[in-house]
């Protein structure tokens, strides 16, 4: 039978901390970017290591089964979200940067820092940034609670 012994903790501890390290390390690793060879184009970057999204807000509303959501999302040069769908709405609203979306059935829009953009539930669409730097967005959703928020689209 193991027992505790508070003079190991520390030692335990700091194990611990070493393998989240090593791991977080290797981790990053494999999000690492392919090195530019010369008179190559540089590789396009993915969704999943360029886009950045920071939960601001999570409130239920006072209509039963929905909640209100605050993302703050940040684009890397020339990343483009997946075509997905929301159980809701979105309001995008443009921080900095320059942004084109494109919503199933519609012709695509081009917003600067400042602009907002109303997309309607269920609605497949894609974001991307098409500026030379990072690009931020204020995501709002109105959706149903406990559903995953984010549905990826063919």
């Amino acid at each position: 039978m193991s027992r505790i012994n508070p003079r190991n903790i520390p030692g335990r501890l700091g194990i611990a901390l070493a393998a989240v390290v090593s791991l977080s390390a290797f981790a990053s690793f494999s999000h690492a970017e392919d090195v530019k060879a010369p008179g190559k184009a540089a590789p396009a970057k993915s969704w999943q290591a360029g886009l950045h999204r920071t939960d601001l807000l999570r409130q239920d509303l006072d209509v039963s089964g929905r909640e209100v959501i605050q993302v703050l999302v940040d684009f890397d040069a020339g990343v483009a979200s997946p075509k997905h769908s929301h159980p809701g709405v979105e309001v995008a609203h443009v921080i900095s940067g320059t942004f084109e979306y494109q919503l199933e059935g519609q012709a695509p829009v081009t917003l600067k820092a400042g602009d907002s953009l109303y997309i309607p539930a269920g609605t497949a669409h894609i974001a991307k940034n098409v500026g030379d730097g990072k690009a931020s967005e204020l995501a709002t959703y109105i959706v149903t609670k406990d559903v995953p928020l984010v549905v990826l689209e063919q």
